[in-house]
């Protein structure tokens, strides 16, 4: 048995857990809602103030899904009571960010601004121009913007300009070295 998935997701009453006919576990809370399309190979319940996955079979794939469905239902209670966050930093010369409406417009080094349009259920705050944070009860969806905006400009290794995670390590690489 899936050592993850046996162990029950546990809610407070702050948090509505329905499971729908479809197999798909809808999870509200307090601003925001969140879905779980869940394959036939697990089902879930909902016994009081916990959600109890259980499999049908006890192949590799069913158990796999197990714990990945738990570990899902899971990431969604905690993105609809506490939410999620990512930090980037901007490091370059005129490198900045700014927010407007629902568009994120960066400073990076080109030759004009990168516009980026800002997802449903997505908040993301600028201070002081260079630093980011992105905020949304979805954890992958907070993840896969960071990785998105991240990707305008990564990170290079001779003079770490670009954008990074708050708090990534780059490791630099000596540049020429003067001749003799």
């Amino acid at each position: 048995m899936s050592r993850i998935g046996k162990a029950p997701v546990i809610f407070d009453n702050t948090v509505q857990v329905s499971v729908t006919p479809a197999n798909e576990v809808v999870v509200k809370g307090a601003k925001s809602s969140l879905k779980i399309g869940m394959q036939s190979a697990v089902s879930a319940k909902v016994e009081g103030g916990k959600v109890v996955l259980v499999r049908k079979d006890d192949s590799k794939e069913s158990r796999a899904l197990h714990g990945l469905y738990r570990a899902l239902i899971q990431n969604a209670v905690t993105g609809v009571t506490k939410g999620f966050s990512r930090g980037l930093e901007l490091h370059g010369v005129g490198y900045r960010a700014n927010v407007s409406g629902k568009k994120l417009e960066l400073s990076l080094g080109f030759s004009h601004p990168v516009i980026f349009d800002i997802p449903e259920g997505i908040e993301i705050k600028v201070d002081k121009q260079t630093n980011l944070t992105i905020t949304g009860p979805s954890k992958e969806l907070v993840g896969q913007v960071a990785a998105k905006i991240r990707s305008f400009r990564p990170p290079e290794p001779y003079l770490a300009k670009g954008v990074r995670y708050a708090g990534e390590h780059i490791r630099r690489k000596a540049g020429k070295s003067a001749g003799k």
